[in-house]
């Protein structure tokens, strides 16, 4: 369950990865498989070779990518999500959720 955005925001990233921009969107999240994580970033792009290409530079493996629809996109976790969002300079999508279990330093 996703929430946490605003529906700009959302169409955004949607509109993002249909333009085959690498898209960053970050909300709030809980699934009772992974409890130590709060919040999710997806990371996107309808162009199934560019993100994959875009994700083996952080070790991200092509098979993780989930294939939804119109909008394929990695799940970032925990320091993975935080090492990413760094190196691309959008931190700030993880600051408004400072206060949950990831360490957004």
């Amino acid at each position: 369950m996703a929430f946490g955005i605003t529906r700009k925001e959302l169409n955004d990233w949607k509109k993002g990865v249909q333009n085959k921009e690498i898209a960053f969107l970050t909300h709030f999240w809980y699934d009772k498989r992974f409890p130590e994580y709060d919040s999710v970033t997806k990371a996107g792009c309808c162009d199934i070779r560019k993100l994959a290409e875009w994700g083996r530079q952080y070790g991200l493996k092509p098979e993780w990518i989930h294939n939804r629809e119109a909008y394929p996109h990695f799940d970032l976790l925990g320091s993975t999500q935080t090492e990413i969002m760094k190196k691309e300079g959008m931190l700030y999508q993880l600051r408004r959720f400072a206060g949950t279990s990831t360490d957004y330093v």
